[in-house]
C-alpha cells in the first residue's frame, strides 16, 4: 500500500503544527500552523507573500526539520528554465556512450542485410540514450521521486519569468512533471510546497488560483521577543525586552531596508558576546551594522540613538 505521507507529519491539528515547529525553534501564529495543516492534508501549495526577512524561507526549513522530510529549494531568477528546474539530461553520458557505440558498431550491427536492417538494430541504442538512466533531476523533478515526501521550497517566485510561473502550473495542480521523451512523472508522494514572494512583481491569477495564501509581516513586540528567547536562551529579559523595543522603533525609521527577524537575532548573540545587561548608547551605535545592512540606514539611525535608547529605556524601566 502506497502512503500518503500525512502520517509522518503528525498534524492533526493546526496546535499540533505549532507545537512541531517550536520543537525546533520556529515560533509560529496561528495563521501560519493553519495554513500549513490546511496545506498538507489538502495538498495544496502555500504562497507566502511578505517583506524579506520575515521567515518566510526559514518556516520551510522548520517543517523540513519538524516532519523529517528533506527540503529541495528552488532558488528562482530572471531566466529560470526547466533545464534548471525539472531536469536535463546527461550531456556528458550520453556523449561517453556514444563514443562507445560507435567503437562497437560493426560489431553490433554483425550480419545485416542493408541499411535498413541495420537501422533496426541500432533503433533501440537511439531509446537508450534518452532513458531515465540518462536524466539529470533538478528540484522539481526530485521532489517528486522522495518515496518517503518532501518539503518542496520555490523561493522568490516574483523574481522569476511569467513563463516559470505557467512551467509550475502542471506541478503544482497534478504533482506530476512531463519528459517528452519518457513521459508523465508523478510523485510518489506529493511534496509539501512552500513558494516565497517578496512581492516585487505581481504573479499570475492562474498560478495564486492553485495555491493557499499567507502573508507574513514583521511580528509584534511580544511574538518577536518569544523567537529571540527560542534562538538565544540565555539572554535575559531585561535585554531581551530592551533589544526588541529598539528594533521595534528602528523599524518605524525612515530606512529602506528594515531589520529582519533573523538581523534581531544576530544582535542578540551579539549583545551577548559583549557581555551587555542593558542597552547603552555607545554599544548601540558600535553594533548597528548588525542589523543595518546600508550606510545610509546606519547614518539616518546612528542620528536618532541617543533619543531612541532613552525611549527604550523610560518606556522599560521598572516601576518605583
Amino acid at each position: 500500500m502506497t502512503h500518503t505521507g500525512l502520517e509522518f507529519a503528525g498534524f492533526e491539528s493546526a496546535d499540533t503544527v505549532s507545537a512541531r515547529l517550536a520543537s525546533v525553534g520556529y515560533i509560529s501564529t496561528a495563521s501560519i500552523s493553519t495554513a500549513v495543516y490546511l496545506a498538507h492534508h489538502l495538498r495544496k501549495p502555500i504562497l507566502i507573500e511578505g517583506p524579506a526577512g520575515v521567515g518566510k524561507t526559514d518556516l520551510a526549513r522548520s517543517l523540513s526539520q519538524s516532519m523529517e522530510f528533506p527540503l529541495l529549494r528552488m532558488q528562482c531568477y530572471e531566466g529560470l528554465d526547466e533545464s534548471k528546474a525539472l531536469y536535463e539530461w546527461k550531456y556528458g553520458k550520453q556523449l561517453l556512450y556514444t563514443q562507445i557505440l560507435k567503437e562497437k558498431i560493426h560489431h553490433l550491427i554483425g550480419d545485416a542485410d542493408g541499411l535498413d536492417e541495420s537501422f533496426k538494430k541500432l533503433a533501440g541504442f537511439q531509446d537508450l540514450f534518452f532513458s531515465r538512466e540518462f536524466l539529470e533531476p533538478r528540484p522539481l523533478l526530485k521532489a517528486m521521486e522522495q518515496a518517503g515526501g518532501s518539503v518542496l521550497l520555490i523561493d522568490e517566485i516574483d523574481k522569476s519569468d511569467e513563463e516559470f510561473e505557467a512551467l509550475l502550473l502542471e506541478v503544482l495542480s497534478d504533482y506530476q512533471v512531463t519528459v517528452p521523451e519518457i513521459g508523465t512523472i508523478e510523485a510518489i508522494v506529493p511534496p509539501l510546497v512552500i513558494l516565497t514572494s517578496n512581492n516585487t512583481r505581481e504573479l499570475g491569477d492562474a498560478l495564486k488560483r492553485r495555491c493557499l495564501h499567507l502573508h507574513i509581516d514583521f511580528p509584534n513586540a511580544d511574538l518577536e521577543a518569544r523567537i529571540v528567547r527560542s534562538r538565544v536562551p540565555d539572554i535575559s529579559e531585561r535585554l531581551l525586552a530592551q533589544l526588541v523595543a529598539f528594533i521595534q522603533l528602528v523599524r518605524d525609521e525612515n530606512i529602506r531596508k528594515l531589520p529582519s527577524i533573523s538581523e534581531t537575532i544576530d544582535w542578540a548573540k551579539t549583545l551577548l558576546l559583549l557581555h551587555a545587561d542593558s542597552l547603552d548608547p555607545v554599544m548601540v551605535r558600535n553594533t548597528l551594522n548588525v542589523i543595518l545592512k546600508r550606510q545610509t540606514d546606519i547614518a539616518e539611525v546612528n542620528s536618532q540613538v541617543d533619543q531612541l535608547v532613552r525611549k527604550v529605556l523610560s518606556e522599560q524601566a521598572e516601576p518605583a
